[in-house]
């Protein structure tokens, strides 16, 4: 097992070997302002010239990536809902929260939410009502059996730099690592393709390429955090819903943002791969999701899928010495 298995809560890049290692780094999704406007795969795609992965929409909605993959660092699904969402005369639009100029965009996150639970809009609680212009408001009924109900979940899904991360675990030749800013690179000049680590991580998220078969994954923009710069796919974000910058202050203002749509009237707000004590030890990239983890594409409970190995190892060794002693004990009965 690699020491990062044992990473404290100060990080894991001093347990890999960084004495005095910057800040951890790391992503802060906040999917209910994203819009869908894929900015972020194609920021990705074009700062670590990545290789299209197919024109064909996949009979799945607007998705033409559908996962993450090799070729595929950054993937934005579109989840079309049929649940309601109260009366369509009730627009209301929720401000973001971020650390840009870009807090003034709206994003809409559903017509009637307000009214449904609840909410108490207002400055206090971060969140502004819209007040909707009638000739814009769509017409009633939208569907042959009168339904008007209708919302999307959008969100970016990225490699999620865990903090104990079984694929560092398992790479024999040392491709992987762990950077000092806390994230895990793929070495694409020493990974020799061997696999392991595509069914190591729990999130499925390494792939290989067909033509090669070494891995490919979010570096979160290595190159350009050593520059000072911040990665591509947030640098593009329109809404801020792609934050990036030190993993303590992220999770501190995620906290806020939950508040602030609970307080809006949307109790199913919630943080994913925020706990430093969940099953991969906390996430370098966590989301704040509007439905439960599998609505999302992501397992409910993660767990570093290594963490079984030290007992593995030491139930083979005893295995070993009983099948030595039995062999050793039988040669001897035999020569008497």
């Amino acid at each position: 097992m690699s020491d990062d298995l044992f990473a404290g809560r100060e990080g894991p890049a001093p347990a890999s070997g960084y004495p005095q290692p910057p800040p951890r780094m790391g992503f802060f999704t906040d999917t209910s302002v994203c819009i869908g406007c894929k900015a972020c795969e194609v920021a990705c795609k074009e700062w670590n010239l990545i290789p299209d992965d197919g024109f064909s929409l996949l009979g799945m909605s607007y998705d033409n990536t559908g996962m993450l993959g090799a070729d595929t660092w950054r993937h934005v699904a579109f989840i079309e809902q049929d649940r309601p969402l109260g009366r369509q005369n009730n627009a209301v639009a929720l401000m973001p929260v971020g650390p840009s100029a870009t807090e003034h965009n709206h994003a809409l996150v559903g017509t009637g939410l307000g009214d449904r639970h609840g909410a108490r809009l207002g400055s206090d609680t971060g969140a502004t009502r819209v007040e909707p212009d009638p000739s814009r408001l769509p017409p009633a009924p939208v569907t042959p059996d009168g339904r008007t109900e209708l919302r999307w979940l959008m969100a970016s899904d990225v490699c999620k730099h865990c903090t104990h991360a079984a694929c560092l675990d398992v790479c024999p030749t040392g491709s992987l690592f762990r950077t000092e800013f806390g994230t895990v690179v793929v070495q694409e000049d020493i990974c020799n393709g061997c696999g392991y680590c595509v069914p190591a991580c729990p999130y499925g998220v390494i792939d290989q390429r067909k033509d090669d078969g070494r891995v490919w994954k979010c570096t979160l923009c290595y190159d350009r955090l050593t520059g000072g710069q911040e990665p591509a796919c947030a640098k593009a974000c329109p809404t801020d819903s792609i934050q990036y910058g030190p993993l303590d202050e992220l999770r501190e203002r995620a906290a806020r943002r939950v508040d602030q749509l609970h307080d809006a009237g949307m109790p199913e707000a919630h943080l994913y791969g925020a706990d430093p004590d969940d099953g991969v030890g906390g996430a370098g990239a966590f989301f704040l999701l509007l439905d439960e983890p599998e609505v999302y594409g992501f397992p409910p409970d993660p767990v570093v899928t290594t963490r079984d190995l030290p007992a593995m190892w030491r139930h083979t060794a005893i295995a070993a010495v009983g099948v030595a002693a039995t062999v050793l004990l039988a040669f001897a009965g035999g020569r008497r």
